[in-house]
Formats: structure tokens, C-alpha cells, sequence
């Protein structure tokens, strides 16, 4: 029994490296606006790696109180099997030259000439970006997103896990606007059907509770 459940979590985590790879596959070749590469996914499938981003995340809940949902979505991430960044590499600092508009500026020259935001704690994106160039990150997202309804993959996406990744340079330097998407193969989809306060309510905390209330009284007992 005990070597049939480590082989099905052997199985259980190749599965999760290859539905990554095939996502990130999928991503890369989904169409570009303009033809050229703007955009680059990263895996994170260590686990000590996305702690650290989860715990990136905390920190940045703590800023302000508009991201204090930060701290749910971290705790949701942590129970993801690996987690896929979609950077935008041109939008921070190429701009499109088609002078869409859309950035709100008249002309590209403009936005080229504006100056970017301070890298303060409390701002995500030092924009302003070109939103004509960000908007391929959708495409990637969609193309990630698809392969993993094809597959069965639980999965989530996270701009808050995109903006902490950013924050703890584990992307390209000239990263300007980042998407996160979790993904998971168990039984129960840790991304779906969560309770409002389930970074403070989760298996984990609960799990923790339970050993610092019983701990005591086992040492006491033992000792």
C-alpha cells in the first residue's frame, strides 16, 4: 500500500512538470499583436520557490489595504503544485509606434517622454505602459488557460502573484507588467470554493493550531 501511494505521487508530480511544459508551449506560440516576441513564461515548480513568492505576497498585503487579499490568494498559491509567470517584456519601455491611444497618450513620443512611476512599495506596475504591447499577455494567458481545460489541470490566475514575482527579480529586467497562473493535480481544486478569510482559515493554520494546542500537553505528559 505505502509504495503504491508514493508511486502514484511520484506519477501524481511528473504529471505536473509536463502539463507546465505543454502550458508554457501552448502560451509561447498563442498569437502576438504585431508579430514579434514581447512575452516569456517562467516556471516555478519548487516548492521552496513558491513560498517565497507567497510569502512576497504577505509582505505586499501589509502595504495597503487594497491588497490585503493578497494574503488569500497566497494561501491558495501554496497549495499549487507550480506556478507559470507571463512577463511583457516591450510595454514598460518600447512602446508599439502606432499611436493607438489607448495608453491615453496622443502619440507614442508622448508616452516615451512621460515620466515612469517612483518603484515605491506601494506601486505594483511602474507604468505607464503601453497598453497595445501589455495586451499580448492576454493572449499568452488564454493559450495557458485553454491547455489547461484540455488537460483537466486545476488552475488560477493571479496578477498579485505577477506583481510579487516582479518585486523579487525573479524575471527579466525589463519586465513591466507580469500575470501569474497556479495550477494543481489533486482531488479538490485549492483555487475554487474558498472561504473569505482563508488565508487566516485553511488545512494549513488549522493544522498548526492543532499541534500548538495539543504540543503542551503531549510534552507535559511524556516528559
Amino acid at each position: 500500500m505505502e509504495r503504491s501511494l508514493k508511486q502514484f505521487e511520484t506519477d501524481r508530480n511528473e504529471a505536473v512538470r509536463v502539463a507546465a511544459r505543454l502550458m508554457l508551449a501552448s502560451g509561447t506560440t498563442s498569437p502576438r499583436v504585431g508579430g514579434v516576441g514581447e512575452c516569456t513564461i517562467h516556471i516555478i515548480d519548487d516548492a521552496c520557490d513558491i513560498e517565497d513568492l507567497c510569502q512576497e505576497m504577505e509582505r505586499m498585503a501589509e502595504i495597503k489595504k487594497s491588497w490585503n487579499f493578497f494574503k488569500r490568494d497566497a494561501a491558495m498559491l501554496r497549495d499549487a503544485d507550480a506556478v507559470l509567470i507571463a512577463t511583457s517584456l516591450r510595454s514598460l519601455t518600447d512602446p508599439a509606434d502606432i499611436n493607438c491611444n489607448m495608453c491615453g497618450k496622443l502619440v507614442c513620443e508622448y508616452m516615451k517622454e512621460e515620466e515612469k512611476l517612483p518603484a515605491d512599495p506601494d506601486v505594483a506596475f511602474t507604468g505607464c505602459l503601453c497598453i497595445f504591447r501589455a495586451n499580448n499577455i492576454a493572449y499568452a494567458i488564454d493559450g495557458m488557460v485553454s491547455q489547461a481545460r484540455n488537460l483537466g489541470i486545476d488552475h488560477g490566475v493571479y496578477w498579485s502573484a505577477g506583481a510579487a514575482a516582479m518585486r523579487i527579480r525573479i524575471l527579466p529586467r525589463d519586465t513591466g507588467f507580469a500575470l501569474a497562473v497556479g495550477i494543481s493535480i489533486t482531488e479538490k481544486s485549492p483555487f475554487r470554493d474558498v472561504p473569505k478569510r482563508y488565508d487566516e482559515i485553511n488545512q494549513r493554520t488549522m493544522t498548526d493550531r492543532m499541534i500548538n494546542r495539543l504540543w503542551p500537553q503531549f510534552r507535559s505528559i511524556y516528559s
